[in-house]
């Protein structure tokens, strides 16, 4: 296939977040496609979609680096545009979240305002091919164009986190939860992000994947240094070299599979540009391989089988605080968790309620909940 009809991914060395090592780097990748006048034009609106999962500490790894935040924000103010930014995070107001994640520092130093993610706007969205409408931040809405910041993080329901999901966070609040009820399963949950690429159509993704997070993923992982930046228009692309990157197949992640096959983007025939990927392979990284499982549809049409077979979210009552927040975070109602009646008991799950949607162990801010397969599971995904 012609380099011409190839998507491309520019893939830069930065070893760590020192402000002129990363601006560096965002400056080479922009140049190797095509400059940031190519996605930005003077006089437009742009909103930067961070990752800012949580009110986290920058060196934690939860959410985009205020370093990678600011790079990028500087090249694109250099346009003539004019830049807002904003997420709306599983739990709490985005405001409160982007001050204790840095990002806010960054982005009053440049002048850059929050842009309103917690009021709804509901968009028909009839080129849908499983959504058809979508509840957004009319801050989203109220911009001419998106330039996405993902973070490269494991993630327990889609393996992996970065360029596709990070626009998930473009729905205000609680409503994200809704999406957990309404797909349960890893697939059409994919096919509903891709939807929601389709719509909003990000011009450019940067990912922040100088320090990653791996293991417990998305918050509660720890910090995997990569030393890598990459770029691209094409998040299915991004997405496909960010798992190369730590020797996964691409294909078995979710979100990368439905954006090809949904035609988002290329998975596979990716032109990389930059620094070698070869150099930056990190062979052991903590990210979930297992594959070979029966799908999850079957898994939960075999109900006498159900609770020995499934992947399912496991709380370490000695790390628990009992704050409540894997509650507050349940989709399902009722609650697929409650407190148990025992003094100081950590909050005890319902599994014959519990979708797997793993919203739990994504926001328990303390890393108490794990998922865990039972030993059924694990001898069945070994055949």
């Amino acid at each position: 296939m012609s380099t011409l009809n190839r998507s491309r991914v520019a893939l830069i060395a930065c070893p760590d977040y020192a402000p002129e090592r990363v601006n560096e780097a965002v400056s080479r990748g922009l140049s190797l496609l095509g400059g940031a006048r190519q996605f930005v034009r003077e006089g437009e609106q742009i909103l930067l979609k961070p990752n800012i999962l949580a009110g986290e500490p920058p060196d934690s790894a939860v959410t985009t680096h205020p370093a990678v935040f600011q790079a990028v924000a500087r090249h694109l103010l250099e346009t003539g545009a004019t830049l807002t930014y904003g997420d709306s995070p599983g739990l709490g107001k985005p405001a409160v979240v982007a001050q204790r994640s840095g990002l806010a520092a960054a982005a009053d130093a440049l002048g850059i305002s929050l842009a309103d993610m917690e009021t709804p706007q509901t968009v028909s969205f009839t080129e849908g091919q499983l959504i058809k409408q979508f509840t957004l931040a009319s801050g989203v809405l109220a911009a001419d164009g998106i330039v996405s910041l993902p973070k490269l993080k494991s993630h327990g329901l889609t393996r992996l986190t970065g360029a596709i999901k990070n626009q998930f966070g473009c729905i205000p609040g609680i409503l994200k939860a809704e999406f957990h009820t309404r797909l349960p399963e890893v697939e059409p949950f994919s096919q509903m992000l891709v939807d929601l690429n389709t719509l909003l159509r990000p011009r450019l993704f940067v990912m922040d994947a100088i320090v990653a997070m791996e293991g417990n993923g998305p918050r509660s992982g720890d910090p995997r240094t990569l030393g890598v930046l990459l770029l691209s228009s094409d998040p299915v692309a991004l997405d496909a070299v960010a798992s190369r990157l730590i020797a996964l197949d691409p294909l078995m992640v979710p979100p990368i599979d439905q954006g090809q096959a949904m035609g988002l983007g290329r998975a596979q025939d990716v032109e990389i540009v930059g620094d070698p990927l070869e150099d930056h392979v990190c062979a052991d990284f903590v990210v979930n391989r297992q594959s070979g499982a029966p799908s999850r549809r079957r898994w939960m049409a075999l109900s006498a089988l159900r609770e020995f077979i499934v992947p399912r979210p496991v709380i370490d009552e000695s790390r628990c605080t009992r704050c409540g927040t894997c509650i507050r975070v349940c989709p399902v109602t009722p609650k697929a968790l409650q407190f148990s009646s025992r003094l100081n008991a950590a909050p005890q799950h319902d599994y014959a309620r519990c979708i797997r949607c793993y919203c739990c162990q994504e926001m328990c801010p303390e890393g108490a909940i794990d998922i865990k397969t039972p030993l059924l599971g694990r001898l069945i995904r070994r055949q």
